[in-house]
């Protein structure tokens, strides 16, 4: 008896795990490339472990390694990553509406956990979701992007110096390898692609704000502008 119990509460866990797998796949190559881009940024082992461990965000992580090539303060580094990451709001409350009543810790818990991948396995769930499934599926991506991130590292470190010292171009490659194949579906992101970097060079060069504050601004100004921009197309379409 106490056997089926047992067995039936674990069932959402496991359930949670296997839902898991693919995320963990995919985070592998991601993680791994991020350990060793932190490596050629100069991060220590465990400044990068320990990233993984406490944001677990990969593009804001990525954002991160990229301002601090360019010198930027940690405050500015922090609101950046927050404006970045304020879609999780809504996801959060979005899978809110689909969770079985738990205790609020628990929710808070695996509310760290949340990122586009989790989220869009959970949400095509079908039924409810509780605690115990969410961290089957958390523990299986967190798991993959702080460990592949330490692998990545550890693999940066056994490249030649001149090797690492390049790979620091591949950060930016990186940003326009998803910046491009976006600007072909949307003509909004083109948009706003081209005002952060107006608004950014105009911050930098004319009114000499630091590199961090500069992108700060940028990205709030050509954000609120483009989607002011939509809204009156669209409300002028009606």
């Amino acid at each position: 008896m106490e056997t089926t119990w047992a067995a039936g509460k674990m069932a959402p866990f496991r359930q949670g795990v296997q839902a898991g797998v693919a995320i963990a796949i995919g985070y592998m190559p991601i993680a791994l490339a991020f350990g060793l881009l932190a490596k050629t940024t100069g991060l220590t082992f465990a400044e990068t472990v320990l990233m993984s461990i406490v944001v677990f965000a990969g593009a804001s992580q990525y954002i991160a390694l990229s301002l601090l090539t360019a010198g930027t303060g940690v405050f500015e580094i922090v609101l950046t990553t927050f404006i970045l990451n304020i879609r999780h709001f809504l996801m959060s409350a979005s899978l809110n509406e689909k969770a079985e009543p738990d205790a609020l810790w628990k929710k808070a818990l695996y509310a760290f956990g949340i990122t586009d991948e989790t989220f869009s396995v959970a949400a095509m769930k079908e039924g409810t979701i509780n605690a115990s499934y969410m961290f089957g599926l958390i523990a299986m991506a967190y798991g993959s992007w702080v460990v592949n991130s330490g692998i990545g590292y550890a693999a940066g470190s056994g490249l030649p110096e001149s090797l690492q010292e390049s790979m620091s171009i591949a950060l930016y490659a990186m940003f326009i390898g998803l910046l491009v194949p976006a600007l072909k579906k949307q003509r909004k992101i083109v948009w706003l692609a081209g005002l952060s970097a107006l608004f950014n060079s105009i911050g930098t060069f004319a009114l000499h704000l630091s590199k961090g504050w500069s992108i700060v601004l940028a990205t709030l100004l050509s954000a609120i502008i483009v989607q002011w921009l939509t809204k009156e197309g669209g409300n002028g379409g009606e």
